[in-house]
């Protein structure tokens, strides 16, 4: 029902109601939003997507081959971190693994990049050791690996730490033993 305009007594036209503009203004803002949305995913860069795929695709495969190297020699070691020391006990299951002369060690925290390490352990009597500036305490990924890069070990330290933390397992059947560290 058109309401009647005072001056002539006739209906108003439709575009002089307010009903029909406010009905309206919900699907236009939604098209307009829709017009921008499409806009910024044209414009702006997926940082999920990777150009070179393949190229980390093999990265991957050869992360694992490494991981797997690290099982079948029945790697294991020993974290333990002593105020702002780590040391490091690697066992190998295997008897004729030479132990390396240097560990490289990566401390990552899983939510603060700022605060990841990269280290380089040395041998010593006790095993691999090297200070490193921890922070206070929080949830850590230790990445071991040798200098050749040919196999590496991955686990969790949860700082502050009593005790040691174990990285890494053993070949199936196989049992870790201390390693002689004169090699």
């Amino acid at each position: 029902m058109k309401s009647a305009d005072p001056d002539t007594g006739r209906g108003r036209p439709w575009y002089r109601e307010p009903w029909p503009w406010i009905l309206a203004a919900g699907p236009f803002i939604v098209v307009v939003a829709g017009i921008y949305t499409a806009w910024l995913a044209i414009k702006s860069n997926d940082g999920l997507v990777t150009d070179d795929y393949y190229k980390k695709g093999l990265a991957a495969n050869q992360t694992i081959a490494r991981n797997e190297l690290a099982t079948s020699l029945g790697l294991v070691a020993g974290v333990r971190i002593v105020g702002e020391r780590m040391q490091v006990n690697l066992r190998s299951a295997n008897p004729a693994f030479a132990m390396p002369t240097t560990l490289a060690v990566s401390l990552s925290h899983p939510t603060r990049a700022g605060l990841d390490q990269t280290r380089v352990l040395t041998r010593d009597a006790s095993g691999y050791s090297a200070d490193f500036r921890l922070p206070a305490a929080g949830h850590w990924l230790v990445l071991l690996e040798d200098e050749a890069k040919s196999w590496r070990l991955m686990g969790n330290v949860v700082l502050p730490s009593n005790g040691e933390a174990m990285i890494g397992a053993p070949a199936p059947g196989a049992r870790a033993e201390p390693a002689d560290i004169r090699n």
